[in-house]
């Protein structure tokens, strides 16, 4: 195309901005509202498939209707008859991206990281009200304009790769390293994978690196599963506060990160400020070890929730509970002796033994009262009442061990 001819019958195109797996970013000119616009060309081969086109136009519709300060607006979308190449128009922004940031000076201060990031959880937060999920959030995809603003870039473009098999090279393994963990393990991308992908930039423009190094999707699923070392401990100028609150966007379980960008925010500035919570729990990392063991760890994590709050913290998941000692044989009895008193169960129930005992008092009790009548008026009353008196005490001994036997 030479430079007489107009793009799609509207757009002279002028320099490069950027390129990718999928696209180019050109410099052009409106001829018709005459101002500068930024011209993404998707890759030739894209055409090629026809359900990437049509998902393509759909998620570029719903981006089209996002307005707001801290979103590239898309202006206009479409085929070129003469090239057949899909394209995008949107808002030109005179600036620098956060990558071209990253590779002029290494890292910036926590101030200026946290002024980048609260903006770009604005315009993540209207984009989520709204239904729309970024997908592509990283540092090439926030601009920083001349006077300050940052926009967030690429809106629709990364759920309509999602499924066509002639993008992943491009789209997935360029952006791995901001993939949440529930996007390695294969599962659809929500608004807490645009957080989590925000972790990932706030960590980066802090500490100049990423927090996992991986040189694969699995081996990224792997090291998701733990915490990364704190920004803290990297940068000491990074407030211990605003290290928890990275952190917690970091967190492996989606439940465990910010309800919302809003809240993200407000944590981010108050993380600056020296103002709020200084960890985060490690149980915010439960998950599978592997991406293929998605259904194991659901039932390992459903098993830990029951424990206590305390006890998860200081027991991981994957470690066995700690094996229990053989309880002590109980004391073998000792005989007892007759005059021991019988135990609870048998005074509590009874027995036949007890009945007997108690028939056998009966006929002793009537015996030594008609004994007793019969020699009442003999001279001999007083000897007789002895030998009564006698015989008793010996047939109550009899009954004592009598009884003692019968209930033992």
């Amino acid at each position: 195309m030479t430079t007489d001819q107009l793009f799609a019958g509207r757009y002279r195109l002028e320099g490069r901005l950027g390129v990718g797996g999928m696209s180019t970013v050109r410099l052009a000119f409106d001829t018709r509202l005459e101002r500068n616009v930024a011209v993404k060309l998707l890759a030739e081969h894209l055409a090629q498939d026809a359900s990437f086109v049509s998902r393509f136009r759909r998620e570029a519709l719903a981006a089209a209707r996002l307005v707001h300060p801290n979103i590239v607006q898309v202006f206009d979308f479409g085929s070129d008859q003469e090239s057949s190449r899909q394209f995008i128009v949107m808002e030109y922004v005179d600036g620098q991206s956060c990558a071209e940031i990253l590779r002029e000076r290494g890292h910036l201060d926590p101030e200026e990281a946290v002024d980048i990031l609260a903006q770009s959880c604005r315009g993540l937060d209207y984009a989520h009200r709204n239904g729309v999920v970024h997908r592509d959030v990283k540092p090439g995809n926030l601009l920083l304009s001349a006077d300050g603003m940052i926009k967030l870039a690429d809106f629709g473009i990364a759920k309509a790769a999602e499924q066509s098999d002639i993008t992943k090279v491009g789209s997935v393994l360029g952006t791995a390293a901001y993939l949440s963990p529930e996007q390695a393990r294969g599962e659809p991308a929500g608004p807490p994978s645009d957080l989590y992908a925000l972790g990932v930039v706030a960590y980066q423009l802090m500490a100049g690196r990423l927090p996992y190094q991986a040189a694969s999707l699995t081996d990224l699923a792997r090291q998701q599963s733990t915490p990364p070392p704190r920004l803290d401990d990297l940068v000491p100028d990074v407030p211990a506060t605003l290290a928890a609150a990275v952190q917690r966007a970091l967190a492996g379980d989606p439940e465990q990160r910010y309800a919302d960008a809003g809240e993200m925010e407000k944590a981010l500035q108050q993380g600056l400020d020296g103002r709020g919570p200084t960890s985060v729990t490690e149980t915010a990392w439960l998950g599978p070890d592997d991406p293929t063991e998605s259904t194991q760890a659901l039932s390992r994590t459903s098993a830990t929730s029951a424990l206590p709050p305390r006890r998860r913290q200081l027991e991981p998941i994957d470690e066995p509970p700690p094996a229990r000692a053989p309880a002590p044989a109980p004391p073998r009895r000792a005989a007892r002796s007759r005059s021991a008193a019988p135990p609870p169960e048998v005074t509590r129930g009874g027995g036949p033994g007890k009945w007997v005992a108690l028939l056998v008092v009966l006929a002793l009790i009537v015996a030594g009262v008609v004994a007793y009548q019969a020699v009442s008026k003999d001279k001999q009353a007083v000897q007789l009442r002895e030998q009564v008196q006698g015989k008793a005490n010996d047939a109550i001994d009899n009954l004592r061990g009598l009884i003692s036997d019968n209930t033992r």
